[in-house]
């Protein structure tokens, strides 16, 4: 089966309540273990350009927010519903994020 590391840049003060909701669509699993996440804090930067409705921040201003890097990992069969979790929580109109295709650990660890 497929499995995906979710990458997703979210605003600090958000970042727990999006981390609840993609562990609640059945992100953050690793074999026997759940919930399991990673972040690290920082600063994003952004210029809502016209036409854009921001949740921070005014069109055509450059905007910087103290956000979280916020990473999981997911299996396949609950892709569809994290990603849909993470558009529907996510306080931003255009959520940056990244996907990635992990390799099956399985060959390395021996078994």
């Amino acid at each position: 089966m497929k499995s995906y590391k979710l990458v997703v840049f979210v605003p600090a003060e958000a970042g727990p309540a999006l981390r609840s909701a993609l562990f609640a669509a059945g992100a953050g699993a690793q074999g026997a273990y759940r919930e399991c996440a990673w972040w690290v804090e920082g600063t994003g930067q952004f210029r809502p350009l016209p036409g854009a409705q921001p949740a921070l921040g005014q069109v055509g201003a450059v905007e910087q927010v103290r956000e979280w890097r916020l990473e999981l990992l997911l299996e396949e069969k609950v892709l569809a519903a994290v990603l849909q979790a993470l558009h529907r929580h996510h306080p931003y109109e255009e959520p940056a994020y990244d996907l990635f295709e992990r390799l099956d650990p399985r060959p390395w660890r021996g078994s």
